[in-house]
């Protein structure tokens, strides 16, 4: 998710997808209201292929009787937590080997969750209960269900010592517009890695994991400070993740305070400093605590991993911004981390400025990892999987597991 230099074509796709999209209109005696540009692309064949091969095309169905059955506000909430976290258990243990395959994509799939999720948000958008809803309460529901079918609301530790805590995060698909086949390595790693116990140098971690959206605004409200600041004062490491450069593994040295302007998911673009709460004390960088350079050392897989020390800023006194190869400059202001400026640079700069405004610098490793690009095979620019597109995200998920088992156990701090 790195910065887009080239966008014309994106933002000609994106506005071809808006015009052509059918759209619900609201009326005045109700609340509902038309499906996002996100949910505009369901009814595509391959969204709609993805749900079928992979057993989810049953989600949002069900979804939609579970809500006809709610006949009040606290039915209605009980049943969107439920199905909620049902769909991030179901892909979870979907991607670790735990019950029907329900089709024949492959179980390491992170777009079965993406796709059946944005069917369930699209019912309850729709949804006309027999009672009174509201405008307030129907998005009070749509939070609770993108938080609970994100798993960050189940984010759960054993009590006691003698287990290291880590948690991971990872992003939705992108760049629909450009590719409707696109699946995002950091999403298949949440999944595959959530609730499992690696064996470190200093004993056993348990990994915990969570999934993000590609939205400006989801950031903007606080989605990464409100499911973080619970989790941090008590892990002993984190690492966000997303999808960055073909053929290479970055660890992020240093995050900017700024966003880029590239599209989301909803085909907005935000060019600003990234929003933050008491914004007179924000910093125009934060940097990693992850130990970068055993990381990088190791032998984590067949992909390179790089310690990414480069940045683009605007010197201090100057007006015209430079890439620093080396990292920020005194008093410069941010154009891009290391990362880019796109929302996994915004999430690495979030989390770790989190981590800092909490008082954990010095002691809490925790920082940013890049991915390569998930690729499909050569010559297949129609088929939603192959061989080869399996292989890479497998090879993915299992050096980003590596690279966390090196990360702890380069870390000797503990906890109880």
């Amino acid at each position: 998710m790195r910065s887009v230099r080239v966008r014309i074509g994106v933002l000609g796709l994106a506005l071809l997808t808006g015009l052509a999209a059918p759209m619900t209109t609201a009326t005045a005696a109700d609340t509902t209201a038309a499906p996002t540009v996100e949910e505009r692309r369901l009814d595509g064949a391959v969204p709609q292929e993805i749900l079928h091969r992979s057993g989810f095309a049953d989600v949002a169905p069900d979804f939609a009787r579970a809500l006809d059955r709610a006949h009040s506000y606290a039915q209605a909430r009980r049943a969107v937590v439920r199905e909620g976290t049902e769909l991030w258990r179901r892909a979870v243990d979907r991607a670790q080997g735990r019950g029907p395959a329900g089709g024949d994509l492959s179980r390491d799939d992170d777009r079965p969750l993406y796709w059946a999720r944005l069917g369930m948000t699209r019912e309850l958008r729709a949804w006309e209960p027999g009672f009174r809803l509201g405008e307030e309460r129907r998005a009070r529901l749509l939070d609770e269900l993108e938080r609970t079918s994100r798993g960050q609301t189940a984010i759960g530790y054993p009590h006691g010592t003698g287990m290291k805590r880590v948690l991971v995060t990872g992003f939705d698909p992108f760049t629909l517009d450009r590719d409707i086949r696109i699946s995002n390595p950091s999403g298949a790693v949440a999944l595959a890695l959530d609730g499992t116990v690696i064996e470190t140098a200093d004993g056993p971690a348990r990994i915990e994991t969570a999934v993000f959206p590609v939205r400006w605004r989801d950031f903007a409200e606080g989605t990464v400070e409100r499911a973080l600041r619970p989790q941090l004062p008590r892990v002993d490491l984190f690492t966000t993740v997303s999808q960055g450069r073909v053929g290479r593994f970055d660890v992020e040295r240093t995050n900017g305070a700024w966003r880029g302007g590239f599209g989301d998911n909803e085909n907005i673009g935000r060019t600003e400093t990234i929003p933050v709460t008491d914004p007179a004390s924000q910093p125009q960088w934060t940097s990693t605590t992850l130990p970068y350079a055993e990381i990088v050392a190791a032998d984590t897989g067949r992909f390179p991993v790089y310690d990414n020390t480069s940045v683009t800023e605007i010197p201090a006194g100057g007006t015209e911004p430079v890439v620093r190869p080396q990292g920020p400059t005194p008093g410069s202001t941010a154009r891009a981390g290391g990362g880019g400026d796109y929302l996994s640079n915004e999430i690495a700069y979030r989390a770790t400025l989190l981590r800092d405004r909490l008082g954990l610098h010095g002691e809490l490793p925790g920082g940013h990892v890049h991915t390569p690009v998930l690729q499909f095979g050569a010559g297949n620019t129609t088929e939603v999987t192959d061989p080869e597109f399996v292989r890479n995200r497998l090879d993915i998920i299992e050096q980003v597991r590596s690279i966390v088992t090196v990360a702890v156990s380069a870390t000797e701090r503990t906890r109880g």
